[in-house]
């Protein structure tokens, strides 16, 4: 049965962010507010909870899991990112983004692209997600909470509470987050590709 914390969005509870971290480190997996739908998450070395992600979300190896990353200083540890990638990832965050890019060694194999060798990062503009980043001191494992078949995400913590109880362990509620994921862009050849349209304006990216 999953906890529910109800957190303000603007200043979160140093106690409440204190106490869903501490369950993110005992191997929790959580239910969690971005700046674009809420998302599923749990430590990077969590290896259950990355099978519960895919099995909640009917995923396949070839999903592109995303590091949310707190800074653009932890974001440069799990990815490789030359000059020009560089200029242009670090003008769009933090926001509604995603990035592909080049895994560095400090990402667990089993969570790559089989073939490309390459993870999503981001680096949300929410004050919850944050703080929760902030906490752990490292980035959170995540993906959009996206139901299979379903066109878009769960909107409001009760119905994911209400509807996701005995797959999770905590739903960190913060109010209404929007209902578009994140805009995705692949620079693991170099050039932006833009693999979805969403929250994130693409236009600078084309």
């Amino acid at each position: 049965m999953a906890k529910y914390f109800d957190v303000h969005p603007q200043s979160p509870q140093p106690r409440t962010i204190g106490t869903v971290v501490e369950s993110l480190r005992a191997g929790a997996l959580i239910a969690y507010p971005t700046d674009s739908c809420f998302a599923l998450g749990c430590q990077i070395d969590n290896h259950e909870g990355v099978e519960r992600i895919k099995s909640i979300r009917k995923l396949d190896d070839r999903h592109h899991f995303t590091l949310v990353c707190e800074n653009f200083a932890q974001l440069g540890q799990f990815v490789h990112v030359d000059n020009n990638v560089f200029r242009a990832v670090k003008a769009a965050t933090p926001g509604n983004y995603t990035f592909i890019l080049p895994a560095t060694r400090e990402v667990p194999r089993r969570l790559l692209h089989p073939k490309k060798k390459t993870v999503g990062v981001r680096i949300p503009d929410h004050n919850v997600a944050r703080a929760l980043l902030a906490e752990l001191g490292e980035p959170l494992l995540s993906s959009t909470l996206l139901m299979p078949d379903e066109a878009e995400p769960m909107t409001q913590g009760w119905e994911i509470k209400d509807r996701l109880d005995h797959l999770l362990d905590a739903v960190v509620d913060s109010g209404d987050c929007g209902t578009e994921p994140t805009t995705v862009v692949d620079f693991s050849s170099g050039e932006a590709e833009i693999v979805r349209r969403g929250a994130g304006d693409p236009s600078r990216f084309e």
